[in-house]
């Protein structure tokens, strides 16, 4: 079966309408456009920086579907949920909208051990007939999936791959060696890896800040792409200063900051921000602006 993702798919943010609860789905459309002509290969819709756990799901499928119909580059859904009926519902949705992958992290909140995590992704594997199944590791907001679980997983035949946000080097490395023997998409999730992880052999990357800036990714993957060692180390140095200026930040809320300087509108966090926090988003944007 041919994967679709490769390259540098945008983990794309949801924007929010007055309340932080519902999705503008206007605003989500246009940054849709805005992702697909600046040239980025697939787009990541309701992961964490989608921030889909502030969403109910009607709302989540009703993204899913409108998103499949308007992109021009395949859609990878996020289908996560804190139950496994719920992940097999919204699998169910998003492949009969045509998303070209699922992608699933562990049920989040409460932190599960391995043997769960395990069953977990097999009893979906095994209940899910639509698209193609992503793992999706990201220990920050969920259960980790360790590289032991993961290879093991993915040595089944019933995953297209993985995400993996851990931004561990480690892990990165077991994963790529266990692809040698059991070939699967290998997506790194954590953009301050990216360079170093595509020199290694990673299929691509899911990027949040490809989201804000899709034209630095896409040049950075290039000049990678074309051995061009001096301008792959000074676009890197440009992503980890963008990233250095955003991790004091909730995340995503960095992201949507740089993009409402752009003209794209991403509505209010869904929680206030303290004053000191307000502050430095202020002088975020003022920075932001020029740098750009």
């Amino acid at each position: 079966m041919m994967q679709p993702f490769s390259g540098v798919i945008a983990a794309a943010v949801t924007p929010h309408g007055k309340r932080g609860d519902e999705p503008d789905i206007g605003a989500t459309l246009e940054l849709i456009d805005f992702l697909c002509a600046a040239g980025v290969q697939g787009i990541a819709l309701l992961g964490s920086t989608g921030e889909f756990v502030n969403l109910n799901p009607d709302d989540r499928v009703r993204l899913v579907y409108l998103a499949v119909k308007r992109s021009r580059v395949p859609v990878l859904a996020g289908v996560s949920h804190s139950t496994l009926d719920g992940a097999l519902a919204l699998g169910r949705e998003a492949s009969a909208a045509g998303a070209a992958g699922l992608l699933l992290m562990p049920p989040y909140f409460f932190r599960y051990r391995q043997p769960e995590i395990r069953e977990f992704y097999l009893r979906f594997a095994e209940m899910s007939r639509g698209a193609p199944v992503y793992l999706y590791n990201i220990p920050a907001f969920s259960s980790g999936i360790s590289s032991e679980t993961a290879v093991e997983l993915l040595s089944t035949g019933r995953f297209a791959g993985i995400k993996d946000s851990s931004g561990d080097w480690d892990n990165f490395q077991a994963l790529s060696r266990s692809k040698q023997e059991h070939p699967y998409t290998l997506l790194v999730g954590h953009d301050a890896i990216f360079a170093r992880a595509r020199r290694a052999g990673a299929d691509g990357v899911v990027s949040g800040v490809a989201c804000a800036m899709p034209e630095l990714l896409l040049a950075l993957d290039r000049a990678i792409a074309q051995h061009d060692e001096t301008e792959a180390e000074r676009l890197d140095a440009r992503l980890h200063e963008f990233l250095e200026r955003i991790e004091c930040f909730p995340a995503p809320v960095g992201i949507k900051a740089a993009l409402a300087v752009r003209g794209i509108k991403t509505g209010p966090p869904p929680v206030p921000l303290a004053p000191e926090t307000q502050a430095a988003l202020d002088e975020f944007r003022d920075w932001f602006r020029a740098w750009l």
